[in-house]
C-alpha cells in the first residue's frame, strides 16, 4: 500500500467559528487572522494506492463555484486537486475510488465539475464515489445550520449518474484490506474518517474530528459542529487510543502540520507530540 499527501490549496474560514469557545487571545497565538477574522486553512486529501485500487479521499473546494461564493472564502496557492495528483503520477481518469468524508463544500467540490455549458459530471469518470445513506439523506435535506455548507450540485449528480455508492454505517467496517472505516456525529450527521494501516503504523484521517493539530485540546472544537458535546466525546475516544495505541493522526485542514502523535502529559492530559510531514512518520 502507498500513500500519497494530495494538496488542493488554501481557503478561509472566521477565526472564531473554527475554535468555539476558546478566546480570541488564545487562538490568535495559533493561527493568526487577517482583518476581517479569517484564518488560513489549508484542504489536504490523500491517495491511497493498493492493488489495483487507487483510492482518493476527499477533494477539496473544487474551481465551479461563482465569484461571489468564492469570495466568502478566499480559495487561494499554487496547488489544486489536478495538479497535486498529476506531480503524483495519476491522472483523474486512473482513479477508482472517491471516499467523501462528509459533503461540507470543502470536502466534496472537487468531486464534481461544471462544463461551459453548465453541464455537471463526475470529475473522476472511471471512479465510485463512496458516502452512506445517512450522511445523503442529511446533506440532502439539510438543517438551517449547515445549509449553506450542503450544496447540491456537489454530490446530488453523482447519484443520478449511478456514480455514487454507500458504505454500511457499522463502526470499523472494512472498506478495503488494512483500511477501515470510523464514524463520527459531532461535527455532522455520520462523517466518515479513514483508518489505515501501512508500514506497521495505523493513520486516522480526522476530516473535522480534529480539524487541526490546534484542535487536539479537548475544549477546541468549532463553532460549526451541530453537536459539540458528542464532539468532546468522539475527540475524547480517538485520542485515547491514539495515546494508547500510537496512532497517527492526519489534519486535513491544519495550514502547517500534516500529521501527529499525542501523549499523556504528567497531569495526564493527552497533547501534541510529535508533529511533521507523513512522509517523516512513514519513511
Amino acid at each position: 500500500m502507498k500513500i500519497s499527501v494530495i494538496n488542493t490549496g488554501f481557503f478561509k474560514l472566521d477565526g472564531g467559528a473554527m475554535f468555539g469557545v476558546v478566546p480570541r487571545k488564545m487562538w490568535t497565538k495559533l493561527n493568526p487572522p487577517d482583518d476581517n477574522n479569517m484564518c488560513t486553512w489549508a484542504m489536504r486529501c490523500l491517495l491511497v494506492e493498493t492493488g489495483n485500487r487507487k483510492v482518493l479521499i476527499d477533494t477539496g473546494f473544487g474551481n465551479k463555484q461563482d465569484a461571489k461564493f468564492r469570495g466568502h472564502f478566499e480559495p487561494h496557492g499554487e496547488d489544486s486537486l489536478i495538479k497535486s495528483l498529476k506531480a503524483n503520477g495519476v491522472h483523474p481518469e486512473e482513479i477508482t475510488d472517491v471516499f467523501l468524508t462528509h459533503f461540507h463544500f470543502d470536502h466534496v467540490g472537487g468531486a464534481v465539475n461544471k462544463d461551459a455549458n453548465g453541464k455537471l459530471t463526475p470529475a473522476f469518470p472511471n471512479a465510485t464515489f463512496w458516502t452512506n445513506k445517512l450522511h445523503y439523506d442529511w446533506a440532502y435535506d439539510p438543517n438551517p445550520r449547515e445549509k449553506a455548507s450542503f450544496l447540491k450540485e456537489n454530490f446530488v449528480p453523482l447519484l443520478e449518474q449511478g456514480k455514487l455508492k454507500f458504505i454500511d454505517v457499522e463502526e470499523g467496517v472494512e472498506f478495503l484490506p488494512g483500511f477501515n472505516v470510523l464514524f463520527a456525529n459531532g461535527h455532522t450527521e455520520a462523517m466518515m474518517l479513514p483508518e489505515i494501516t501501512v508500514n506497521g503504523k495505523t493513520i486516522v484521517y480526522c476530516a473535522d474530528l480534529l480539524a487541526s493539530s490546534d484542535h487536539i485540546k479537548l475544549p477546541y472544537v468549532m463553532a460549526y459542529d451541530i453537536r459539540p458535546l458528542v464532539t468532546l466525546k468522539e475527540k475524547e475516544r480517538l485520542l485515547t487510543r491514539a495515546a494508547d495505541e500510537n496512532l497517527l493522526l492526519f489534519f486535513e485542514h491544519d495550514r502547517v502540520v500534516e500529521c501527529a502523535t499525542v501523549k499523556r502529559n504528567e497531569k495526564g492530559r493527552i497533547l501534541a507530540d510529535k508533529k511533521g510531514k507523513l512522509v517523516d512518520f512513514l519513511g
